[in-house]
């Protein structure tokens, strides 16, 4: 009989990391290993975790500041009394459940502002005989650090602390060296899995047929992708004909944007988005992992912006790498303006769909089959 598997993921800004555990620990739970996900963003409604169990911890995020400042859910700063409930909750969880593996979403490769509780876990957990193993399942590509003392910190805590590093990404993309120095220190410690992708949809209608699909988030660059959008429309020689479907995750943004020209269309974003990937003419986004990888399995033509404030550089070493197969069209975020993002979706129009097949897609099967193996299911 196996052990129980524990995830502790943490989302700040979004959801991606927490859809990306949910989706392995789906996988896992079906092969009937128990799973618990212990979770420490704002609750999410419908979230596809199958029979493994989510365990809310009081919720924190980012603020409008930034990643800099994190708050509860009621906006106010996180301060000590929240970070004890969550590290009590935690080692609770931990001393009762007795998991024969322990996953870290991230961490130590990232959320160093959530060091001592992740590591209240790890010690919490391995308490217990026979210890467990213990697991970092991080995205392709870190952020790049600030100051170079903090890999050796990462290296550090990795090298006392860890077994494995399931790293989701195909290295013939982008290796965890390409963005981790530091990475053959761990030797084989590291495992790419290849990209965590969502199941894809199984009855595709025509929602999106011949579209161009701006998608966009909320806040300021949300809103300067999609009033850039709605600019170039009549800017493109090819793809001005056509219908432009804004789907945006600020409801307010569809009121303050002036949508009135003919073959424009601006709505929240739609459960059936995949389906509206694989349908449409041209996809303009961001590259965050989860759009970057809906995108590759949907084979859409695409033209991605990506984010770039606050010194973020994950997104724009994605989309580079990218560009460099010529698989798809960048604009850098300095360089957004209508005509040349009328530029872009026309070049775009004239290329092949993606072929899916040029990334690895399996990282939620290897993933599961390495967590089942190292909990001892059978």
């Amino acid at each position: 009989m196996s052990a129980p598997v524990l995830f502790w993921v943490q989302h700040l800004l979004g959801s991606g990391h927490l859809r990306r555990t949910a989706a392995i620990a789906r996988a896992l739970s079906d092969q009937g290993v128990e799973t618990v996900i212990a979770s420490g963003g704002m609750p999410l409604s419908h979230l596809e975790s199958g029979a493994a169990r989510l365990v809310q911890l009081p919720a924190i995020h980012a603020s409008a500041a930034g990643f800099s400042c994190l708050v509860d859910d009621n906006g106010a700063p996180v301060g000590d009394r929240l970070w004890d409930e969550r590290e009590n909750v935690l080692e609770e969880l931990a001393t009762t459940l007795r998991p024969g593996v322990v996953v870290t979403e991230t961490y130590p490769f990232g959320r160093r502002q959530l060091r001592r509780e992740a590591l209240t876990l790890i010690e919490a957990a391995t308490r217990s005989e026979p210890r467990p193993v213990v697991v970092c399942s991080v995205r392709d590509i870190l952020q790049r650090a600030s100051k170079p003392e903090r890999y050796d910190e990462m290296l550090a805590v990795a090298l006392d602390h860890y077994d494995h590093v399931l790293v989701h990404g195909d290295p013939d993309l982008i290796s965890f060296s390409d963005t981790f120095p530091l990475a053959k220190a761990l030797g084989d410690r590291v495992i790419h899995t290849g990209y965590i992708a969502s199941a894809p949809a199984t009855h595709q209608g025509t929602a999106g047929s011949g579209e161009v699909i701006v998608s966009a988030g909320g806040g300021a660059v949300g809103a300067e992708l999609l009033s850039t959008a709605i600019a170039a429309r009549g800017l493109a020689e090819q793809a001005g004909g056509l219908t432009w479907r804004m789907l945006t995750g600020d409801p307010s943004l569809s009121e303050a944007l002036d949508t009135r020209a003919e073959g424009l269309i601006v709505e929240p974003n739609r459960p059936d988005f995949p389906e509206l990937l694989a349908n449409c003419a041209v996809s303009v986004s961001q590259g965050g992992y989860n759009t970057v990888i809906d995108l590759v399995q949907a084979s859409a033509r695409a033209v991605i912006v990506p984010f770039a404030g606050e010194g973020e550089t994950e997104q724009t070493e994605r989309t580079r790498k990218l560009a460099q197969r010529d698989m798809v069209e960048i604009i850098e975020e300095d360089e957004l303006t209508p005509e040349n993002l009328a530029a872009a979706v026309d070049r775009a129009l004239d290329r092949p769909r993606l072929d899916a097949g040029e990334i690895n897609l399996d990282g939620v099967r290897h993933s599961a089959r390495c967590l089942a193996q190292w909990a001892g299911h059978d």
